[in-house]
């Protein structure tokens, strides 16, 4: 088949790789000159495992190409995805400028029947608006769909290619035809391609990211009440998700969701509610949740040490998430703005986030090369994101190159009885922190370091 995507972001450039990797001629277009460049030198614009060799081997095929003229890319397909961003607007509502920018651009390219299809992550009545759109610019026929995502950023391209289910939202028997058409090579193990309303279909979107985020946000709060009784976070995880009915998924306390889905998505979902009379309580009480659970490692550093003052935090970790560079809505931002307002100076470290930390920080943070650089004359060490590289490091290197064996898990990867035998003293999330006798807390110690 041939396509067009519009919007080359982590949904239009994986949607539009995998398409053309199972045969189809794609065609994905952006506003963006300079980035539409350096795709069609074959240079991956972000940080996603796999996606540029997927790039690379379809555009040598001749299956995939980008350009900015959007308009010509509509006329030669027949179905258009749209996957521009629909970033949060100040009182939470996606904003859909992005969409229905796009949205004129298919009505100018309409020469003849088309099946548009949603692939932003849109609020519930986007597909309606963006059908009458259409139907200003235009008098063809075409079909609307709403086909969300379900891409986790660091697998997208697995996701894409090998999905757990496929939602189509369509009201025409010839869209969805042509839907399960183009989707046959990606559910030949049968996973399931589940049609229905295109409403139903733009709700399942919002509904999947609440209920993971809900998942996240239960587990940080319980994660509080742990500690306050004296129980294990890790332990209680295990107990209830063997229960079948909750399973294991998303049951990991840390120090809060972040990136470009959940918390836009969870803010549109309120915000949805109340418009339509429907408040979302539940909701309400998992952002803020997610916003306080931001703050744990901070608030522990400053019990630890009293004044912050003068003290350098070496950071491993800066992406919301391993296997991105993503840093949007990153747990990383907050700790680190806190630190430098509370006299800190940061030292920070991240396997793929680098220059994202500098051109969100500038000179505000030291951004080393490597997770050792990062730790020269640190008084602690914080873990903020799960990166396989961080989860067995030379502990003793660590010790030597730390003012003192201090050490803060925001992601619980290390084993508290690891920590006992090698003297650190060590927090985390949802366990009592373990304190060595070579690390008490500062606050509680004189000059030279004694109790």
């Amino acid at each position: 088949m041939r396509l067009a995507v519009i919007g080359t972001g982590y949904v239009g450039l994986v949607t539009g790789a995998c398409f053309a990797e199972s045969g189809n001629d794609v065609t994905c277009v952006d506003i963006d000159e300079a980035k539409v460049h350096r795709m069609s030198a074959g240079e991956c614009p972000i940080y996603e495992t796999g996606l540029e060799d997927l790039m690379q081997r379809n555009q040598a095929a001749g299956r995939l190409r980008f350009t900015t003229e959007g308009k010509s890319a509509v006329e030669g397909a027949e179905i258009v995805f749209l996957a521009v961003g629909t970033p949060p607007g100040p009182d939470g509502h996606a904003d859909l400028s992005q969409v229905l920018a796009a949205s004129k651009t298919v009505a100018a390219g309409m020469n003849k029947y088309k099946t548009v299809v949603i692939k932003s992550t849109v609020p519930v009545g986007t597909s309606d608006r963006v059908r009458e759109s259409i139907q200003a610019g235009t008098d063809m026929a075409f079909d609307m769909v709403s086909n969300p995502e379900f891409l986790k950023e660091g697998a997208a391209v697995d996701d894409c290619l090998k999905p757990d289910r496929i939602v189509v939202g369509a009201d025409s028997e010839r869209a969805r035809k042509r839907m399960l058409e183009l989707y046959a090579p990606f559910v030949r193990t049968q996973n399931p391609v589940l049609f229905m309303d295109i409403r139903s279909a733009e709700l399942t979107k919002y509904a999947a990211n609440a209920m993971l985020a809900l998942r996240i946000s239960f587990m940080n709060e319980l994660s509080g009440l742990a500690v306050s009784v004296g129980a294990d976070i890790t332990s209680i995880r295990r107990g209830i998700g063997s229960d079948q009915r909750i399973g294991r998924h998303f049951l990991f306390p840390g120090v809060g969701y972040g990136g470009s889905c959940f918390p836009k998505d969870v803010k549109a979902l309120i915000r949805t509610g109340e418009e339509n009379g429907s408040p979302l309580q539940i909701m309400v009480a998992a952002e803020a949740v997610n916003q306080r659970q931001k703050s744990v490692l901070f608030e522990q550093m400053k019990a630890h040490f009293g004044d912050l003052r003068g003290k350098r935090v070496a950071i491993w970790g800066l992406a919301f998430k391993p296997n991105t560079d993503d840093m949007r809505e990153a747990p990383a931002i907050p700790l680190i703005e806190a630190l430098l307002d509370a006299g800190a100076t940061v030292s920070a470290f991240d396997p793929a986030a680098g220059e994202a930390a500098r051109a969100l920080f500038g000179d505000r943070i030291r951004v080393a090369s490597t997770d050792h650089e990062a730790l020269e004359g640190a008084d602690c060490l914080a873990v903020i994101t799960e990166w396989n590289a961080f989860r067995m490091p030379d502990f003793e290197r660590v010790r030597e190159q730390l003012s003192a064996p201090l050490l803060f898990d925001g992601r619980n990867i290390y084993s508290p009885e690891k920590m006992v035998e090698l003297d650190f003293t060590y927090y985390c999330i949802g366990r009592s922190p373990v304190v060595s006798e070579s690390a008490r807390p500062w606050s509680n110690q004189d000059a030279s370091g004694r109790i």
